[in-house]
């Protein structure tokens, strides 16, 4: 799913219209325990169409807590992932939010007060058993708001078969890679190395090389590094090497968004790209078959990765807090989180669903990318100038690989925009 998008103001009655819900809810009781309580939990769904939806599984849950919890009801709306950041800002904003939220970003809603701790909402149990690392992208200040929901991480995948072909084994470094692309390059491969830096995730692509190359977005004490040195000398690599040598293929990198770069792949025209779970099934579907190892690094594999977490929240607007937190640990229960897990081949966000996913070898194909996840680096969600930033870097970062181009100064530009956001915080 992607990240926030810009919130707009919308009228109540649109806003009605567009969750289908109404107006009047049931709504007392809040933190008094007295009446009945309706929870409006809103979600992005995860399907491809109408026999994957989300929908399903939250009725399900929701259907699962009702039994279990008489008095508290939950109204579920899910919504395009697309969509869904835009819809719950816009409800926010018409004096309607939600109880809780499934959505891609936190941190503005947590900064203007409008959220629970998790401390105000869940048990202890519940609280401790989220990975370290992503219970840390959810905090901000050492606080906790976001709660991670279901993550990911990126694993080099290369065609198997064109390997093969060329007589080549699997890159461990960024030489490996470059040698890789020359010699598929002259097997005709279309992408030897698809490098998808359009506008569609190419904040996530971008951090990928960036940590493989030993940088980030952020220096040790959390403040925007985006030009640093390391980062520097990644993108005129990129540039020299894979791009100047034309090993990405025809459409220029900047032009090139993942959901085309993972469609070429599957259609068995990209040699290697940086890659996720859902990908793994479109491509084997269409008979690719997919290497996979840990992402390259200047001078070996790089012993963590990338990582993307969505995030649940709890919002104070209507006072819910128990039947809130009620709500949230039954939503995390091993049960629900393997479910979704598994429906959507995600990775789980807790330690004791995280363990048995990796006990169990029904999940083998994601073990590669679970392992990853304890050691992933996150973009810096729990900055409100996050979502101001990626879109900058969206629109920008194609020109660092560009022909003739100059990486110090698009980075840099990148970075004085970062750091006049991060003030403004």
């Amino acid at each position: 799913m992607g990240e926030a998008v810009q919130r707009r103001m919308m009228g109540l009655t649109a806003v009605v219209a567009a969750l289908g819900m109404t107006a009047t809810l049931a709504g007392c009781g809040g933190d008094s325990g007295s009446g009945d309580v309706t929870l409006k939990l809103v979600a992005a769904d995860y399907g491809t169409g109408p026999a994957n939806t989300s929908e399903k599984y939250w009725s399900g849950v929701a259907a699962g807590f009702e039994k279990e919890n008489p008095g508290i009801k939950v109204e579920v709306s899910v919504l395009h992932w697309k969509d869904v950041d835009r819809e719950v800002g816009e409800m926010v904003e018409a004096g309607r939010a939600p109880d809780i939220a499934q959505i891609g970003a936190y941190a503005d809603y947590a900064t203007d007060g409008k959220l629970y701790t998790a401390d105000e909402t869940l048990a202890i149990r519940t609280a401790a058993n989220f990975l370290p690392s992503l219970s840390d992208a959810g905090k901000i200040d050492g606080i906790q708001y976001g709660l991670p929901f279901v993550a990911s991480t990126r694993l080099l995948f290369y065609n198997e078969k064109l390997f093969a072909q060329s007589g080549l084994d699997a890159p461990e470094t960024w030489d490996d890679i470059r040698s890789a692309a020359t010699a598929l390059k002259a097997e005709g491969v279309t992408y030897p190395f698809a490098l998808p830096l359009g506008q569609e995730e190419a904040q996530a692509e971008t951090l990928m090389w960036l940590l493989s190359g030993g940088g980030g977005y952020t220096d040790d004490v959390g403040a925007y590094d985006i030009d640093s040195a390391a980062n520097i000398a990644t993108f005129r690599w990129l540039r020299e090497d894979l791009v100047g040598k034309g090993l990405t293929g025809p459409v220029e990198p900047g032009k090139l968004d993942r959901e085309k770069a993972f469609e070429a792949f599957a259609d068995g025209e990209v040699g290697m790209l940086n890659g996720h779970p859902t990908l793994l099934d479109e491509a084997e579907a269409k008979g690719v078959k997919v290497g996979m190892v840990p992402l390259p690094g200047v001078d070996g594999p790089m012993k963590g990765s990338m990582g993307v977490a969505d995030w649940m929240m709890g919002f104070k607007e209507n006072g819910h807090r128990k039947e809130i937190g009620a709500f949230l640990d039954y939503a995390y229960s091993d049960e629900n989180v393997l479910a979704f897990a598994d429906e959507y081949d995600l990775l789980p966000v807790t330690g004791s669903a995280a363990a048995v996913m990796e006990g169990d070898k029904s999940h083998k194909k994601l073990h590669k990318f679970l392992a990853a996840l304890p050691n992933s680096t996150l973009p810096p969600f729990g900055k409100t100038s996050w979502a101001t930033v990626s879109d900058s870097i969206k629109k920008n970062i194609g020109k660092a690989v560009a022909p003739g181009s100059n990486p110090e100064s698009v980075l840099g530009e990148i970075a004085t925009e970062a750091k006049e956001a991060q003030a403004a915080e």
